[in-house]
């Protein structure tokens, strides 16, 4: 890089493309967004228009070149980082087929088991049970219920990666968002020749894989324009979002880790070697930097929930329900009632496609705030059930870092460290996400040193377990517990 190169980092998510302008000492000079809308046409399903993900791209771009023209003007390479899991469909010509199906779809649950009965290795090869929200088993849906559309099917692009097809209109991918494809041999990095027979398609099919810090692509004439780039310039191969999130976040060593309360929660701790249990759900999935993998627990629905429960209400937005939960006493969580976060499924510890959300202890005396309680309680529980099962895979951590959205409020800070039992600190502009962490790897695209690049964010804050709240949480942990196993039998009786 020059003295004064900048390098753009792009975040494709759910329902926002963010980007990113990092100058030559690592510092944020610029950000811009643009949103994403999604569409339900039927109960389980998510999809969004590929097309909608290069028009938000570009109007971003607009924003970012006017707030800071110079540094626009010195970009010398391009990270991305996206949405996993989405199936992005292309024909011979490169058309999209239909609408991507998205992450949090849920339909293909019966091709889950269909996957698993035809390919007995699936666990051990990919480290991961099938679930509805993985890819391939969504290609098994589009086979089974589009076979005409399927017979088409030339390349399957992951969301970001279709991104790149736009910028580059070539097709690579990445080990990190290749793993939640299902189709990956996660020890080996490559992709599975076994699995991918077993959905119909073949490594033809598949873009190639490069590590998340080299270079895969170039920017072409027709993108560069629409842009305002020079063309040519490199495109790294990037990560998936929660792997990119990580380096942007300095989480890039063993031990390192973070808790995400976004639409859906993670909890994310790096690994020095390959290690799975997917017995209890626990994603394990490459890192976005060469010879490092991760584990994972995910639930589907985090700040979602708080959305959801505030439009409930009735409150004008999520902090003024917040306002109401902070001054709530001993007593009155005490009586709050316990909350099920399912509301579109859940994926580690239980894999459930068809679990739901359930208010359980409801009573004359529960009001707005208790209800606001319950909620950002049962998404603690639910993170809490997801590190039980990391460290059942022998995982240990001390501290993790808190991003998304539901990092801005201390109350619910405070609720997750002293609901799982470690520290927890908020950061300094963690709200950059998968952007920073793009941009970081762009520049080692270029020949950065990483100890450089990818350096830990400042903490701004850092909550500790407080035993006395940890004394109250952990009783009502466990009726938290034993309320989805008891219902759970019901979930696959109701109507869909």
């Amino acid at each position: 890089m020059n003295a004064s190169a900048t390098t753009l980092g792009i975040d494709l998510g759910t329902s926002e493309v963010k980007l990113l302008l990092l100058d030559q000492h690592g510092t944020i000079a610029a950000t811009a967004g643009a949103p994403l809308s999604v569409q339900r046409p039927h109960p389980h399903w998510s999809e969004q228009e590929a097309a909608s993900w290069w028009e938000a791209t570009q109007q971003a771009a607009r924003q970012l070149r006017e707030r800071a023209p110079q540094a626009w003007q010195q970009v010398q390479a391009i990270g991305l980082s996206g949405q996993m899991h989405g199936a992005t469909l292309l024909d011979a010509d490169d058309q999209v087929l239909r609408p991507a199906i998205l992450w949090n779809d849920t339909r293909s649950a019966a091709e889950c088991e269909q996957l698993t009965r035809a390919v007995p290795r699936l666990h051990q090869i990919t480290g991961n049970l099938a679930m509805p929200g993985f890819t391939a088993p969504k290609l098994l849906w589009v086979r089974r219920h589009e076979p005409e559309l399927f017979s088409r099917v030339r390349s399957v692009l992951l969301p970001k990666d279709y991104l790149r097809w736009c910028l580059t209109r070539e097709k690579w991918s990445d080990p990190s968002d290749a793993a939640g494809t299902l189709w990956l041999d996660m020890a080996r990095r490559d992709w599975s020749d076994e699995v991918l027979a077993a959905t119909g398609l073949g490594r033809a099919h598949m873009p190639r894989l490069a590590e998340g810090s080299e270079v895969a692509g170039r920017l072409d004439e027709e993108a560069a324009r629409a842009l305002g780039l020079p063309s040519g310039i490199a495109v790294a191969a990037g990560g998936g979002d929660n792997a990119a999130s990580a380096v942007g976040m300095g989480c890039v060593q063993p031990g390192d880790g973070f808790v995400s309360l976004g639409t859906s929660g993670v909890l994310f701790v790096v690994t020095d070697g390959y290690r799975a249990n997917p017995a209890a759900a626990v994603h394990s999935f490459c890192h976005a930097l060469p010879g490092r993998w991760h584990q994972m627990s995910v639930m589907l629905s985090a700040a979602s929930c708080l959305r959801w429960v505030t439009r409930l209400v009735g409150e004008a937005d999520e902090a003024a329900l917040m306002s109401r939960v902070q001054p709530l006493g001993v007593q009155d969580r005490a009586q709050a009632p316990i909350f099920l976060p399912y509301l579109g499924g859940e994926r580690t510890p239980h894999n459930d496609a068809h679990a739901r959300g359930v208010f359980f202890g409801l009573d004359h005396n529960t009001d707005a705030a208790r209800l606001g309680y319950a909620v950002i309680e049962g998404v603690c529980f639910g993170l809490y059930d997801g590190l039980l099962a990391l460290q059942a895979a022998g995982t240990s951590v001390e501290r993790l870092a808190l991003v998304g959205g539901g990092a801005r409020s201390e109350v619910w800070a405070q609720l997750l460290a002293d609901t799982l039992g470690v520290q927890v600190a908020r950061l300094e502009g963690a709200e950059t996400g998968g952007a920073l962490g793009a941009a970081r790897l762009a520049w080692l695209a270029l020949g950065a040193d990483e100890a450089g690049v990818c350096k830990p964010t400042p903490v701004r804050e850092v909550f500790h377990p407080q035993p006395e709240s940890r004394a109250l949480l952990l009783p009502r942990h466990q009726r938290f517990q034993a309320l989805y196993q008891h219902v759970k039998p019901l979930f696959r009786a109701q109507p869909s």
